[in-house]
């Protein structure tokens, strides 16, 4: 079979489009033929095997597993003898982050319990942006508190994957929803439920006299204290991506801002979740959220995609299309 590899760190070009063998099923795991997959910040973090930090699980030197991505969505093709969940044929979607990855390949072997049903109304495109995306949207906001029917909540990198997931969601909860993207994405991010959205580059959403309960930073970089300066007298800011200052201020800064007051600051590092995975497959099946894809490479165009991805610019998901 076919499959996207690595076997050292550095930029997309260590990454090879190669014929591997096809594996075959452990008796707790699924044969899944892939159907689509879709690449995620997470992707090129294994790839160019940073910050250092990083290398402690994937390997100091070199990566220990050869094998890419986390997104998967496919037909079951055989199940081993422990497996009592799915039955060949059954259309499956997942995050293979906790079990090996290797999504970006025309076979993968995983674990039942990484995998759920496909949502009969989405196609495999749409199942393969869901797992890592929406769970880490939803999982954001779920952090610390629970979003209230009613509240205000503001998405600082809403045109993202991430972000488009968290804008949708918040909607479901019922939240009244701000979206911060540029000018471009302004008319997308209305399209998907925004009930206010801030253009960045003609406003300042930590200036304008606005108070949010909940802020998610998806993407960007904003000081700690503008994101405290935005928040309501009890509201909580929880930092899913962006830039690493964002990410270690969050992780340093965030609990003793949190001690000082009654504002909760911090930030989630989102796991595979299958009863998370679950809840996302009734809000798509329910039409209340719909992945947001901006564009799809095949198999052998993953480097370029991540490429595309790491420039910062993606409307969304960037999906890979692996069987036709």
């Amino acid at each position: 079979m076919k499959a996207i590899i690595y076997t050292e760190y550095g930029s997309p070009d260590v990454l090879q489009f190669k014929e591997v063998e096809k594996p075959s099923p452990k008796d707790n795991e699924v044969l899944v033929k892939v159907q689509a997959s879709s690449v995620n910040a997470g992707d090129w973090l294994y790839m160019r095997g940073t910050p250092w930090l990083f290398r402690l699980a994937s390997g100091l030197l070199k990566p220990k597993n050869i094998f890419f991505g986390a997104d998967v969505a496919g037909r079951v093709e055989a199940v081993g003898r422990n497996v009592t969940q799915f039955q060949p044929g059954d259309e499956v979607f997942g995050d293979l982050s906790a079990c090996g990855r290797g999504a970006l390949a025309e076979y993968v072997c995983a674990n039942e319990t990484a995998l759920v049903l496909k949502p009969a109304n989405i196609s495999f495109e749409e199942a393969a942006a869901v797992p890592v995306a929406a769970v880490t949207a939803l999982q954001g906001l779920q952090h610390k508190t629970q979003i209230q029917p009613g509240q205000k909540v503001l998405v600082n990198g809403a045109s993202g994957g991430v972000g488009s997931f968290a804008v949708q969601i918040a909607k479901a909860f019922g939240a009244e929803v701000t979206a911060v993207c540029s000018t471009r994405n302004v008319n997308r991010m209305r399209s998907i439920g925004a009930d206010h959205v801030i253009d960045y580059t003609k406003e300042d959403f930590t200036q304008n006299g606005q108070r949010y309960d909940f802020i998610l930073a998806a993407n960007g970089y904003r000081p700690i204290s503008d994101y405290k300066r935005a928040l309501s007298p009890e509201g909580t800011y929880v930092m899913t991506g962006g830039a690493m200052a964002q990410m270690f201020e969050a992780i340093l800064l965030g609990p003793l801002v949190s001690m000082t007051g009654n504002k909760k600051m911090g930030n989630v590092m989102a796991k595979p979740d299958k009863e998370h995975l679950t809840f996302m497959k009734g809000l798509l099946e329910a039409g209340k959220v719909k992945p947001v894809i901006d564009r799809c490479y095949p198999l052998s165009e993953v480097a370029e995609a991540i490429r595309y991805l790491e420039a910062g610019h993606a409307q969304g998901k960037v999906v890979i299309t692996v069987a036709q």
